[in-house]
């Protein structure tokens, strides 16, 4: 008797290990304190709101904060891989922190989902897959806006960090596509706190826009600096600036400005035959009735388009191996390369093999801030 009980009982323990190694774990690093945490914060939001389990296998969702410190999120996702043993890990925000996570996750045949637009060297971004549109396809959507407005000359005021430096070399091919010319370029810290140098450089110059690269409530302090030292030209402002932070922080001297977005920040907007619409309104939804009219966010988007990623490559991945297996990650990035046209609330994404960007062209949407609101251009 006691013998069959404890045969029972050993049954059991491996039933519920089994059980455990079921769940499908996530690791996700954000900036949920530093310069990006404006950024970091409404993405960890929207996570608070995914369901509990994809295709009967439940979610084990641990987040920790990068502090938009680069040490810290590779230090996060060797604990993803190693400790936690993550299906997928998730972040950075922030890209000088996403870059080196990416690193992280090929040497552990791990996929990454990165919720910046980390640019990676040709051939390592093998695992590395991005939630938000490629700086060259929003300097895209940029260059065309400016072209119809009659800019040829633009002053260049961005982050000396690799977000800065892939927007300026991005923007500068997409640019000269349409005959304007970046005659003047300024950089500076995410950590400072005042631009007055580069700014009275870059007013001097006298271009006919401006064009500054940051994020956030970050993103307000250099649009300022250059409106105090005079400049009266367009300013137009990156994705990592489509937040109410920008309006919140920048007051009056931000009205006017021109932000490229994907279309989940104005939902309402959208005409009735924009592929996103429908996931767009339902992001917005979602989202504001957690957390209140108005506080959409283009992050908070990118977090809601990662659980719709999940929930189609997840059932994809379960007929080929199951969580928790070297075989479950593979067949993860499999998926993400073979899972064809998705409708997000940021556009239409269609990854492959070959490209990890996945959205075309006409993904960028031209806001304007108007009376310190969001109207599409």
């Amino acid at each position: 008797m006691t013998l069959k009980k404890s045969a029972i009982t050993a049954a059991a323990t491996l039933l519920l290990s089994g059980a455990a190694l079921a769940d499908i774990t996530i690791g996700i690093s954000l900036p949920l304190t530093g310069p990006a945490s404006g950024l970091g914060i409404p993405v960890n939001n929207q996570i608070k709101l995914w369901p509990t389990s994809i295709a009967g296998e439940k979610l084990k969702v641990v987040v920790l904060d990068d502090a938009t410190d680069p040490t810290n999120g590779v230090k996060n996702a060797k604990r993803f891989v190693t400790e936690d043993k993550a299906d997928i890990i998730m972040g950075s925000v922030a890209t000088p922190v996403a870059i080196p996570m990416a690193g992280v996750a090929a040497e552990a045949n791990t996929p990454h989902l990165s919720f910046s637009p980390a640019v990676l060297p040709a051939g390592q971004d093998g695992w590395t897959f991005r939630m938000p549109q490629s700086n060259a396809v929003m300097g895209h959507a940029v260059a065309e806006h400016m072209k119809k407005q009659g800019v040829k000359t633009v002053g260049f005021l961005g982050y000396t960090d690799a977000y800065g430096e892939s927007w300026l070399k991005d923007f500068t091919v997409e640019a000269e596509k349409v005959g304007i010319k970046v005659v003047a370029t300024e950089r500076f810290a995410r950590s400072d706190t005042s631009v007055t140098a580069q700014a009275l450089k870059l007013v001097a110059a006298n271009p006919d826009a401006m064009l500054i690269v940051a994020s956030g409530s970050g993103a307000a302090m250099p649009h300022k600096g250059v409106v105090e030292r005079g400049y009266k030209g367009k300013i137009y402002q990156t994705h990592a600036a489509a937040t109410r932070d920008l309006m919140r922080v920048g007051g009056k001297d931000v009205e006017g400005a021109f932000v490229v977005s994907g279309p989940a920040v104005i939902a309402e907007q959208l005409p009735d035959n924009h592929p996103s619409k429908k996931v767009s309104l339902e992001f917005v939804a979602q989202y504001e009735k957690a957390y209140g009219a108005g506080s959409r966010n283009q992050f908070a988007g990118h977090g809601y388009d990662a659980i719709i990623v999940m929930e189609k490559i997840v059932p994809m991945a379960l007929k080929k191996a199951k969580p928790g297996t070297p075989e479950f990650r593979a067949a993860l990035r499999e998926a993400m390369e073979t899972m064809g046209r998705t409708v997000l609330a940021h556009g239409v994404l269609n990854w492959t093999k070959a490209d990890h960007w996945g959205y075309t062209n006409e993904t960028g949407v031209m806001l304007k801030v108007v009376n310190g609101d969001w109207k599409v251009e």
